[in-house]
């Protein structure tokens, strides 16, 4: 069970004492500003009072179940990517909000926003118009598509970014199903979310090197394409192209993990040692070891799904603690293939604290991966736990010398 934790009062991280003011939703910027926030920034999440049909604020807030008698603003997704945050809800159809809002802004070290440009500018926050109120600001666009391109404006959800990166052509890539197949997870957003958070903290540097801001902006499909290109370029790599698409050893049908006589492992041989080990480990004995299809890390590429066939049948035949037990001393890379349900008691996880659980005051207990990454001089923290649609309106507005009707 999630160790029970209490909130630490002060930012501890690297960035403490960065302000952003956070006009990001959904799952993308919010997951970026929501790691800045752990390393330190004081991220104010700007909210309108309306407009979803389930309530104001990101909408977010409202996906999900939540306990029975809680407030239905705090959604379960919502919970795992907002810490840390400040929430303040103006209505920008008021001359009063939009007053506090460049007050806000003034205040500011980066300006973060993922709703579409053209909708900002509307609002008097494009990059010049924050810029003539704050000439240093870091102004950083979660976009759906770079601004010189026929896609710019367009609206851009994980759902489309994986269709249009090419993403959703790798599973047929690998099971040879011709029909286009989503990843089930919101991969495009969360990997949008660290160039983002990536893109603001190299911002940061330049700025305090120079004393100069800048506009930044993070395209989700060029982020994606580049990302999954890494690998899947491939033999395109070359002009012309020596072949086809795709990394053969991943996109192998044959990659997965491995059933043994209770379970499943992970199971990856890499080097010539550590393949000879395995088939004697595995009792393939010499002819294995020394046939040519396998003497060597290209000839293994090329016959590689015959490899995995051999691993496959090797791995049925020992119960998976007996796998570790028997590869682990040689340093051969092999893991428990976890489910879902295990995660939370797999041994290492469990021994580094990822899981945290929190008692939120109106939602109750509730869990959190703590930050991942770990700094030895600034640590990440949690301060604050989500906060409610709102909930820090008059103490923002305080801050900056506004009246509470703002």
């Amino acid at each position: 069970m999630a160790k029970l934790k209490e909130l630490q009062g002060k930012a501890t991280g690297p960035l403490a004492g960065i302000r952003i003011l956070d006009l990001t939703s959904v799952v993308n910027g919010a997951y970026g500003t929501q790691i800045l926030a752990d390393q330190g920034a004081d991220v104010i999440k700007l909210e309108d009072p309306g407009g979803n049909r389930g309530g104001g604020g990101d909408i977010m807030r409202w996906a999900g179940h939540v306990p029975e008698g809680c407030p239905r603003d705090m959604g379960p997704i919502f919970l795992t990517i907002n810490r840390n945050k400040r929430s303040i809800v103006l209505d920008l159809k008021k001359e009063s909000a939009k007053r506090a809002v460049r007050k806000l802004i003034a205040s500011c070290d980066v300006f973060a926003a993922s709703v579409r440009y053209e909708g900002l500018k509307r609002l008097g926050m494009g990059y010049e118009d924050v810029k003539a109120i704050k000439p240093d600001i870091i102004y950083v666009h979660a976009a759906g598509y770079g601004s010189d391109g026929p896609y710019a404006g367009e609206p851009a959800y994980d759902d489309l970014i994986q269709s249009a990166s090419g993403m959703a052509d790798v599973l047929p890539r690998t099971d040879g199903n011709p029909v286009p197949r989503i990843l089930p997870t919101l991969v495009a957003d969360k990997v949008s979310g660290l160039f983002m958070a990536q893109a603001v903290t190299a911002a940061l540097l330049h700025k305090a090197r120079t004393g100069e801001g800048q506009f930044v902006e993070v395209p989700m499909l060029e982020c994606v394409t580049s990302f999954l290109l890494v690998e899947h370029l491939y033999d395109h790599t070359f002009e012309p192209p020596l072949g086809h698409f795709g990394y053969p050893r991943v996109v192998n049908p044959n990659r997965k993990p491995f059933k043994t006589r209770d379970g499943y492992i992970g199971l990856l041989p890499y080097t010539d040692k550590q393949w000879d080990q395995f088939f004697e480990a595995a009792g393939y004995g010499e002819a294995i070891a020394k046939d040519p299809r396998f003497a060597d890390y290209f000839t293994r590429s090329k016959h590689i799904t015959e490899l995995y066939g051999l691993v496959e049948q090797a791995a049925a035949t020992k119960t998976t603690q007996e796998w570790l037990d028997v590869l682990k001393p040689l340093s051969i890379p092999v893991v428990k293939t976890n489910r879902l349900d295990d995660l939370e008691s797999d041994p290492h996880l469990a021994a580094v604290g990822l899981f945290e659980r929190y008692d939120h005051p109106e939602m109750g207990g509730y869990k959190q991966m703590r930050p991942p990454v770990k700094f030895s001089k600034s640590p990440s923290n949690i301060r604050r736990h989500p906060p409610r649609l709102g909930q820090h309106t008059g103490e923002i507005l305080a801050e900056i010398g506004e009246d509470q009707d703002a």
